[in-house]
């Protein structure tokens, strides 16, 4: 019933890296995106739990990252844009009073990759909130250097999975997405050979209901405007043609260890149900809480601990409805690639992610309609094919496989946009 030895993550297994007293030592990496602001409001609420020690960010919030570091005391903050360093410098300097040491400032493309290959003695935990898929070489970082990794990240797992697993020890990775920080909790009901299916539910985003013809005139307003979830402007795009539904798809096949025919997609406008499991005496044991990013962030962080008062409960006293409805694969074939890639492994998932986020980039900038983002990404997948590497490509494959994949999505989509200005 499995495809591989032993699952990612299990909430049986407790990898714990040699801690020291006090509060758990916590690397964010992604500090000044959605992730990152909504942890550090966690550890501020949590100090006898969690103390920050390096904090990692692209570079484009100067001043919010010099406020976080601040705050939080971090010894060390990366950046990946070397040009900001002046600015980060003068913005640290008018935060911190005189005679205060300030941190030690990293910076480059590798810069959040050293950090999560802090000395052990200074992390325990490494939470990637960075998005795509340079969050890879960070993951990889993190597993090596023998810290708990709370994983966000979904894509460095979806184009790395065979090096991730080649990795990482047993009950070193806890999810942090919402779906499979809920899916871990809910396996904890149950042993693996339990387990029927797993279901993991979307909120639909802003457009469930419409036709595929309908979504052909949607505009870049309306595809950010989601309904339940406040993210990132590429996250919610995602959502919106529901390819992070499909990623989730992946990730929950190599984190769980479940084939793909066991793992389904159900819609859940509400967003309160945020995935189940089904098990073989035909009992299914649900996760809920209201929408909020820090519950799963705390799973993530404290685990095998529960934080008290990490998010909102439920007002069991007040009236609610919990709809559910089965997926339209043709408005969103996205889901049914997903599988596709996922089943040829290999370098596929890479080529899949990469496309996806050219074509989302050029949605963002007006240069390719809504309906052309998985157009496009099908046709590249389809043009890399099957993967000669079969399931063990090496960073330098997977590399290469998505260089391939961004030249390839960025020539059709300019081949899009210049159709539709002679038409």
């Amino acid at each position: 019933m499995s495809d591989s030895p032993a699952p990612l993550a299990d909430p049986h297994l407790v990898y714990d890296p040699v801690a020291g007293d006090g509060p758990k030592d916590v690397v964010i990496l992604g500090s000044t995106g959605s992730i990152g602001t909504q942890a550090i409001d966690l550890v501020l609420r949590n100090p006898d739990r969690f103390r920050v020690t390096g904090l990692s960010a692209n570079g484009g919030r100067v001043d919010l990252l010099a406020e976080q570091a601040h705050r939080l005391r971090a010894g060390t903050v990366a950046v990946a844009r070397k040009d900001v360093v002046p600015a980060l410098r003068e913005a640290l300097a008018a935060r911190y009073g005189a005679g205060e040491p300030l941190p030690e400032i990293l910076a480059g493309p590798r810069a959040a990759t050293q950090l999560a290959a802090a000395d052990s003695a200074q992390c325990h935990t490494v939470l990637n909130g960075i998005t795509g898929s340079i969050g890879l070489a960070p993951t990889l970082a993190a597993l090596e250097a023998g810290h708990t990794l709370a994983l966000a990240n979904k894509e460095s797992l979806i184009v790395g999975g065979p090096l991730v697993k080649a990795l990482a020890k047993p009950g070193q990775i806890i999810p942090v997405d919402s779906e499979h920080a809920a899916l871990f909790q809910a396996l904890a009901a149950g042993t693996r050979a339990d387990v029927r299916k797993l279901v993991v539910t979307a909120s639909g985003g802003p457009f469930r209901g419409r036709t595929k013809e309908e979504l052909a005139s949607v505009t870049v307003e309306d595809a950010l405007a989601h309904p339940t979830w406040a993210m990132g402007p590429v996250i919610t795009v995602n959502s919106a043609t529901l390819v992070n539904k499909g990623l989730e798809v992946i990730e929950a096949h190599l984190l769980y260890d479940i084939s793909f025919d066991r793992i389904e997609v159900v819609v859940h406008p509400q967003s309160y149900v945020h995935s189940m499991v089904e098990f073989t005496d035909g009992s299914t044991v649900a996760q809920a809480t209201p929408p909020d990013m820090r519950g799963p962030i705390a799973i993530g962080l404290g685990w095998p601990e529960r934080v008290p008062g990490a998010a909102p409960a439920f007002d069991w006293s007040a009236a609610s409805t919990w709809e559910f409805f089965p997926l339209d694969d043709e408005a969103f074939p996205s889901v049914g690639l997903a599988r596709h890639v996922g089943r040829l492994a290999g370098t596929a998932p890479a080529v899949f992610n990469a496309a996806n986020e050219e074509c989302v980039d050029a949605f963002l900038r007006g240069a390719l309609p809504f309906s052309g983002i998985m157009d496009t990404v099908t046709r590249v997948v389809e043009e890399h094919g099957t993967p000669v590497t079969g399931t063990s490509p090496t960073v330098s494959d997977v590399l290469e496989a998505e260089t391939w994949a961004r030249t390839r999505a960025r020539e059709l989509t300019m081949r899009t946009a210049s159709a539709e200005a002679r038409a």
